[in-house]
């Protein structure tokens, strides 16, 4: 059982370019150290390009616990630097989405994730991989990659959720099903899909998309909604967004330490919100591969 207390000196870091992330930063500052966590440092990072810079001169720094603001993006695009680090990865959600911090139990609310960082403790979690890219909660290809790369900022920025899903309507009508291969190094599958779902845990875009798939399972979830049709995709989303009994039923899922991914013609991938890779890819678990806080009853 682990029983080292999360650390009590942090360096804070918030991408002030994500949702709520310029209008909490003060407050985050403020309320962390009123909570009794001593900030050796807090950075508002204007250029989200600079985020796993600044994260990675954080703990390079020695600090013992580095406090990432922002949304899964953000998490996922730091989480490499604490890859074999002692460094626990503090995670204040400030994002639209925020599956990861659901995935850990996290609240949601900036006093609650505070309070968990505050009075919580240590939890090792799982990673995915796309080639050698690690990611905290999802990837996905088909749709929400075209979504994801073309959506307007500000539309995501104030509408949240709602904003994503009128764009998914006006992409939805120049999107074609491809065919996919998932290749577990011993058998080989082919489908036609619409969309497929990279999961380390069971969230994607807020919404509960698996059963199966957690952040301390030591395997990869592949999930591929199948067949050629759009509506059936609308229906899926909406079928799991409001948790009906047959939810499953135009989904796959493949469970394992690695796949090869392959697609006709070529998709591209979207790794927690934002669009970084292209098949043909190798996806893996990175097993037990950060120290994060959680909430002391998670």
């Amino acid at each position: 059982m682990e029983t080292n207390p999360l650390p009590k000196d942090a360096i804070l870091v918030v991408n002030a370019h994500s949702r709520r992330g310029q209008d909490n930063f003060a407050q985050a500052r403020e309320k962390l150290e009123a909570a009794g966590i001593r900030l050796i440092a807090a950075h508002a990072v204007e250029d989200p390009e600079q985020m796993a810079a600044t994260v990675r001169d954080a703990v390079e720094s020695g600090a013992p616990m580095v406090i990432v603001g922002g949304g899964d993006g953000s998490m996922s695009g730091t989480v490499d630097e604490f890859v074999g680090k002692d460094c626990v990865f503090g995670v204040l959600p400030l994002g639209t989405a925020n599956s990861f911090a659901r995935t850990l139990g996290l609240p949601l609310d900036l006093d609650g994730a505070i309070q968990a960082i505050a009075t919580g403790k240590r939890r090792r979690v799982d990673l995915g991989m796309i080639d050698h890219d690690y990611f905290v909660n999802a990837a996905s290809l088909g749709l929400s990659p075209m979504i994801g790369q073309t959506v307007p900022h500000k539309l995501k920025r104030y509408l949240g959720r709602i904003g994503y899903l009128l764009w998914a309507m006006k992409c939805s009508v120049g999107f074609r099903a491809f065919r996919l291969t998932i290749d577990d190094g011993v058998s080989e599958r082919r489908m036609w899909s619409t969309e497929v779902r990279i999961l380390n845990g069971p969230y994607h875009g807020g919404v509960e998309l698996s059963d199966h798939a957690d952040v301390d399972t030591g395997e990869i979830v592949v999930q591929a909604v199948v067949g050629r049709s759009k509506p059936r995709l609308a229906w899926d989303w909406y079928a799991k967004f409001v948790k009906l009994r047959d939810r499953n039923a135009h989904t796959e899922e493949f469970h394992g330490k690695s796949f090869r991914i392959d697609c006709h013609p070529r998709q591209r991938i979207s790794i927690d919100g934002e669009v970084l890779a292209k098949t043909p890819v190798m996806v893996k678990i990175a097993a037990g591969a950060v120290e994060v806080a959680v909430p002391e009853e998670g």
